[in-house]
């Protein structure tokens, strides 16, 4: 079962990855960068202050903790672990797979990329859902940012699937535990203390 699994994945990954053209090359590697978002962060938070006020400080700490929280579980517990090599880092590939951007680290279970970008955006679409629906859309972004790394074959699909799923499951479980904290806040130090989720 696990073997054809990994052989689906395989095969998926190597037919993805063929899907490239020469002019998307230096496109995929911008978007999967880091620092290029900086601005939609900001923008982010910017929305998140401006519709909640002094309330945004629980949103944001909560923010923080879901991106360290799946970034540390997928590149320092999951990758050493599982030891997966990346597609780049396989010698079966060699000369095979379309590689623009180098390879990064030796392993790739689960994608952290997935894990942080698929957080932020379960995230926010828990904390917008009534009052910032743009959020929503985050999900087509962290869905792209994800595939580029198939593209630019540093991963296989089932790394950023499951990268994916525990982005996901952090972010709903940070935004009960910050809902409880709030609550018990609120509880202990009044109202006027800070608002609530």
């Amino acid at each position: 079962m696990i073997e054809s699994i990994k052989n689906w994945d395989e095969a998926l990954f190597l037919f993805l990855n063929q899907l490239h053209a020469p002019w998307l090359d230096p496109v995929m590697l911008t978007l999967t960068g880091r620092f290029i978002w900086i601005p939609l962060y900001l923008f982010l938070l910017f929305l998140i202050i401006k519709t909640y006020k002094k309330d945004s400080v629980w949103y944001i700490i909560g923010l923080l903790l879901v991106i360290i929280l799946a970034d540390q579980l997928t590149s320092s517990i999951m990758k050493p672990f599982f030891e997966r090599l990346r597609p780049c880092h396989d010698p079966r590939w060699d000369n095979v797979i379309s590689n623009y951007s180098g390879c990064g680290g030796r392993y790739g279970f689960a994608s952290s990329h997935a894990a942080n970008t698929f957080g932020l955006a379960a995230y926010l679409w828990k904390v917008g859902k009534d009052h910032i629906r743009a959020f929503r859309w985050l999900f087509l972004w962290a869905a792209i940012i994800s595939y580029t790394r198939v593209y630019l074959g540093v991963h296989y699909p089932l790394d950023i699937v499951t990268g994916a799923l525990i982005g996901m499951i952090i972010a709903w479980s940070v935004y009960w535990l910050t809902g409880k904290s709030q609550k018990a806040w609120k509880r202990h130090f009044g109202k006027g203390a800070i608002g609530t989720l």
